[in-house]
């Protein structure tokens, strides 16, 4: 008895010694695939590689490296004063120091910066909101057959065919308060002039205004794209079950166009909260500052103020990065929540 409980046992030790070998066994071939994998996966795509590896060294160069020295200098003293330079024959070297986080907590202290950012935050909000509103309501209307529906869709996306800075020039000479035509316009019909860039509040419905004109044509579009994947048969069926035209757009419309307008609104959002040509070839900012927002004020840093600062200004840059990418990663986890991949 004895005898035989000890060979069931070594039989026992036997077979956990052969399995653990087995499972080192297969833990090496599982890490010689993945490394065989990865050289397969060169070896087969070695043209798309080739393809990509041009486009991934200029986007270090022009994007990576002005990054890394923003940040560099946002944690120095580099003023205009204090900067390398070369003047004639002769080179000065630069002596500015360096100071750590004494700058974000200088700007983060700062009244301005609470300002800017509350202005920044609004700015966005309404030219976002306002934009994809009027887009998503282009884009239905487009979306329907009617007779002259191409000549509207191309007077619609002529304000995104023409250069940003021409538009925002036009219409600061529309909103001129003595030769504008909007004035002259209210002029005529017994309304006293309206000073559009003269008066803070009024400043800023003329940026927003613009921008808007600005971004209505591409939030049109791709919404309109994202209309026409929607499968007919949808809204038949709902037809057909006596659903009213709200019923129809809020149950099939609005799902159906979900997973674009989170994208287009992430980008648009983006986009306008570092709108400068807007704001600095309108009203540059003015008048005082009511419309100043966060990249505005970095660039008076850099090249209004004196003497320009260097590092105030990569400062006001490295925080506005940072805000970005705080928004991005709470607005892709609500998506994850909402069960959208994204």
């Amino acid at each position: 008895m004895a005898a035989h409980t000890s060979q069931s046992v070594a039989k026992a030790a036997g077979g956990d010694g052969e399995d653990s070998v087995a499972a080192r066994g297969r833990s090496r071939r599982t890490d010689s695939a993945k490394r065989g994998g990865l050289g397969r996966a060169l070896a087969t795509h070695w043209y798309a590689w080739a393809m990509v590896a041009p486009v991934v060294l200029v986007l270090g160069v022009i994007i990576g490296w002005p990054l890394a020295r923003g940040v560099y200098l946002s944690l120095t003293d580099a003023n205009e004063r204090n900067v390398g330079r070369t003047i004639g024959a002769n080179h000065i070297e630069a002596t500015y120091t360096f100071v750590g986080l004494d700058n974000y907590a200088d700007v983060l202290a700062d009244p301005v910066f609470l300002q800017r950012l509350v202005w920044t935050v609004v700015w966005t909000v309404l030219c976002v909101s306002i934009t994809f509103t009027l887009g998503l309501a282009l884009a239905n209307m487009l979306n329907r057959d009617f007779r002259g529906r191409a000549a509207y869709r191309m007077a619609l996306i002529l304000p995104w065919a023409v250069p940003g800075f021409v538009s925002v020039f036009a219409w600061r000479f529309l909103f001129n308060r003595d030769s504008g035509i909007l004035n002259k316009i209210l002029d005529g019909g017994g309304i006293s002039a309206i000073p559009w860039l003269d008066d803070p509040t009024w400043a800023k419905f003329s940026v927003v205004a613009v921008n808007v004109w600005l971004g209505v044509p591409f939030m049109m579009v791709a919404l309109l794209g994202g209309l026409q994947s929607i499968p007919g048969e949808l809204y038949e069926a709902a037809e057909m079950d006596g659903a009213t035209s709200w019923q129809r757009f809020r149950h099939i419309t609005l799902p159906g166009l979900r997973a674009v307008s989170m994208t287009v609104i992430l980008l648009s959002t983006i986009w306008t909260f570092n709108m400068f040509p807007v704001i600095f070839l309108l009203t540059r900012g003015g008048p005082g500052d009511s419309t100043e927002i966060l990249v505005t004020q970095a660039f008076r840093e850099a090249f209004v103020a004196s003497p320009r600062d260097f590092a105030g200004s990569a400062t006001w840059g490295v925080l506005i990065l940072a805000l970005l990418m705080i928004f991005a990663l709470v607005y892709r986890r609500s998506l994850r929540k909402q069960g959208e991949v994204w």
